[in-house]
């Protein structure tokens, strides 16, 4: 299963992915545990990356999308992926399309974890809470939800266009929210 995992801040796809890319005996493909592996092994575009977090930058797409590539190359994911956090804009689509190509593997699915944007707000202040992350308050998440809207939530159409869109219901118990999740998965394999 080769599959992407795409939602709004707080739809639980850090949750899921680990959980779905364990049930399905393949790699979970996040851009933070790509950059946390580059940044700790000292590689070059791990070098890249840290001069820009270091300035409070957004990594540019194409360090990040060379990072991707390069992970999506590893023995690991040949069998199959579940990408989380990457593509986040139609650009990086389309770069994954040619990573894709050139890998001589396809897309099976791309599942949408759907919350409506109150629920969104209420998970992320509550983690803010639970965490006690000040970076977390009403403001700054509804204005990341203006940038996944903005961003991210273009992808929805163009793979749905394409006949790999998957929704799932991303509200209730954790567990209810995975049979959904694999449901949605194996409607696709």
């Amino acid at each position: 299963m080769r599959a992407v995992l795409v939602g709004p801040p707080g739809a639980g796809k850090g949750t899921q992915a680990q959980i779905l890319a364990s049930e399905l005996s393949i790699p979970k493909v996040s851009t933070g545990d790509i950059f946390r592996a580059n940044v700790s092994g000292g590689t070059e575009l791990g070098k890249q990356a840290q001069a820009y977090m270091d300035c409070g930058d957004l990594v540019p797409d194409e360090i990040t999308n060379a990072m991707v590539k390069d992970r999506l190359a590893e023995e690991d994911a040949r069998a199959g992926f579940l990408l989380d956090g990457f593509p986040r804009n139609l650009a990086q689509a389309e770069t994954l399309d040619t990573m894709l190509d050139e890998l001589d593997v396809r897309l099976d699915a791309v599942v949408e974890l759907v919350v409506d944007e109150e629920e969104v707000v209420r998970r992320l202040a509550e983690r803010a809470r639970i965490d006690n992350r000040s970076d977390d308050n009403e403001e700054t998440i509804r204005h990341r939800l203006v940038v996944y809207r903005e961003q991210t939530a273009p992808l929805v159409s163009f793979y749905e266009k394409r006949g790999l869109l998957v929704r799932v219901d991303a509200v209730g118990p954790i567990e209810e929210v995975t049979q959904r999740a694999m449901a949605a998965l194996k409607s696709k394999a």
